[in-house]
């Protein structure tokens, strides 16, 4: 099960790692190890969420997930992402800004530098309206009952976490232009970027967590209408496309686990460059990292981990808080990667140490309503 889940993992992992030794040597194999270790370490929680959404969708979907998702997380995210701001940043266009990258490191990695602000509020914003929408919403089980049970009856107001969500950009937005003001820069530029990046974030949010909502609504009645497809496809002898037998909705949620991704992704980029400004080394160990998060979000799937610890997704979405937070900080004060780290993994576990003592609770109720029985049963015999 290991291997066959993690198999592809493995195989990029040493192919990652011989390409590092061929274009750098020894020191570009450390360098794709650390950044390996650190992607996996910061997107933990991401592999938890992820897990909880993927369940939801068909075993074509899954593959999808692992194949060309892995593709637009480690190409798109990992490599054309950072060129992408630098060629908004900088006005370049993409073939200058490519050869920026591989031959002026140093001022490439000082043009990613300066769209960090940017990034930032993007990523923080769509990351905080996952973690307000979690802890609003009223749940059968909860974890931190003493916070989350007044949380829920506050999640009543219409468009609370909205709201929440801009005050703390706007906050956000004037403490950066304070900052940048006293040091004597473009405060009102700097603002402005945030604030727009920001909104930018929060609607895209809404937008895809809308249309997977919206669908997600309507599976059953999608999964009825696939079930009579597959039988007139039966019928008729015609084979039935695995695309239309996904449905909307699984396309949909793909496409919101894609951005969910993205968004999580942020953090690994940005903390790449405290260890190195080579795009192609970069791109080597946060792609390795990559892959490994998303074959262990297939196994949490198929072990169905999720159900058996119950606490773990509030964990990783009070993680997704902490990030968010921490991502808009970011926008005025440096805070260390292994901080940010440290954080999600002591959070996520926590909820599984929790989950496992409920559990254990839990067998040692039946167990003794078992024996209660049985003393029951003997003494009536």
């Amino acid at each position: 099960m290991v291997l066959k889940t993690f198999g592809w993992s493995f195989a990029v992992t040493a192919l990652g790692l011989v390409a590092a030794i061929l274009f750098g040597g020894w020191t570009a194999f450390g360098i794709v190890a650390i950044l390996s270790i650190l992607e996996i370490s910061l997107s933990f929680d991401n592999a938890v969420v992820n897990a909880g959404i993927l369940k939801k969708m068909n075993a074509f979907w899954q593959k999808i997930f692992l194949t060309i998702g892995i593709l637009i997380a480690v190409f798109g995210m990992r490599l054309v992402f950072p060129v992408v701001i630098v060629a908004v940043s900088a006005q370049l266009g993409p073939i200058e800004a490519v050869d920026l990258a591989l031959s002026d490191k140093d001022r490439y990695q000082e043009l990613v530098t300066d769209a960090h602000p940017a990034i930032a509020a993007f990523g923080g914003m769509f990351l905080l309206m996952i973690f307000l929408d979690f802890i609003f919403e009223d749940r059968d089980i909860k974890w931190l009952g003493w916070l989350e049970r007044p949380l829920a009856k506050l999640g009543r107001v219409d468009m609370l976490s909205v709201c929440i969500a801009l005050i703390i950009l706007l906050v956000s937005a004037m403490t950066f232009a304070t900052h940048a003001h006293q040091h004597g820069g473009a405060h009102v530029d700097k603002a402005e970027t945030v604030l727009l990046s920001g909104i930018a974030g929060l609607i895209t949010y809404m937008i895809v967590g809308g249309l997977s909502g919206y669908f997600e609504d309507k599976l059953e009645e999608e999964e009825e209408r696939e079930h009579e497809a597959e039988e007139e496809a039966e019928r008729t002898g015609k084979p039935k496309s695995a695309v239309a037998l996904a449905g909307k909705a699984a396309f949909f949620m793909f496409l919101y686990l894609e951005v969910l991704d993205a968004s999580f992704s942020f953090d690994g980029v940005i903390g790449a460059f405290a260890i190195t400004n080579d795009i192609v080394l970069m791109a080597l160990g946060l792609g390795i990292g990559a892959m490994y998060v998303r074959s262990l979000t297939v196994y949490l799937v198929r072990q169905g981990t999720l159900d058996d610890y119950v606490y773990l997704e509030h964990g990783a979405h009070y993680a997704i808080g902490a990030l968010a937070v921490i991502l808009l900080v970011t926008i005025q004060y440096e805070i260390n990667e292994i901080i940010t780290g440290l954080i999600g993994v002591v959070l996520i576990g926590a909820s599984f140490w929790s989950s496992v003592r409920r559990n254990r609770a839990l067998a040692a109720a039946e167990g003794k309503a078992g024996s209660d029985e049985k003393t029951e049963v003997s003494s009536g015999v």
